[in-house]
């Protein structure tokens, strides 16, 4: 999970055997003091956040604090910015490393032009984050913001029937 945000972690729970891999910074900040502003706490959802709690009693989440490995060419990078413990996945692909930004870019102008989206812990964070994006991806064509449309023009579909909802991105 790139972060806690209900859109990203929604259906964590339809998946039984599944091991989750979550920043330290990110569980405090969704389960701390922060968490009593409405413009921090409403794109988290109290069940989901309990949800993932319970899974650290079951062994089912592994914490990392900055760059960690989770497989050969996977690797995660704690950013921050819209979310304290917001983290990308960096990807080796054929066509080189690949970053999937998620929210810490959520759509190419962000990266691009050094926007901001409009919830946001820690500009600075987000600003910087930026730079970690360029720095992990073999060109600014091989990241991928979190919710732009423009990732399914860009990259094609993973299969004809995918068209419009799935692309390949290596």
């Amino acid at each position: 999970l790139t972060h806690m945000h209900y859109d990203h972690v929604g259906t964590f729970d339809t998946f039984a055997e599944a091991q989750f891999h979550l920043q330290d910074d990110e569980m405090a900040y969704a389960t701390g003091r922060y968490m009593r502003h409405a413009h921090l706490n409403h794109p988290y959802e109290v069940d989901e956040v309990t949800g993932m709690v319970r899974l650290v009693y079951e062994r089912r989440v592994t914490f990392h604090r900055g760059e960690a490995e989770l497989a050969p060419g996977i690797t995660v990078h704690r950013v921050g910015g819209h979310a304290d413990g917001l983290q990308c996945v960096r990807v080796s692909t054929r066509r080189g490393w690949v970053v999937l930004a998620s929210d810490v870019s959520h759509y190419y102008e962000h990266f691009e032009q050094r926007r901001l989206f409009a919830t946001m812990f820690n500009l600075g964070d987000a600003l910087e984050g930026y730079d970690t994006l360029e720095q992990l991806a073999d060109s600014r064509r091989h990241i991928v913001p979190g919710h732009d449309p423009l990732v399914m023009e860009r990259y094609p579909p993973a299969s004809p029937e995918l068209e419009g909802i799935v692309a390949r991105l290596d």
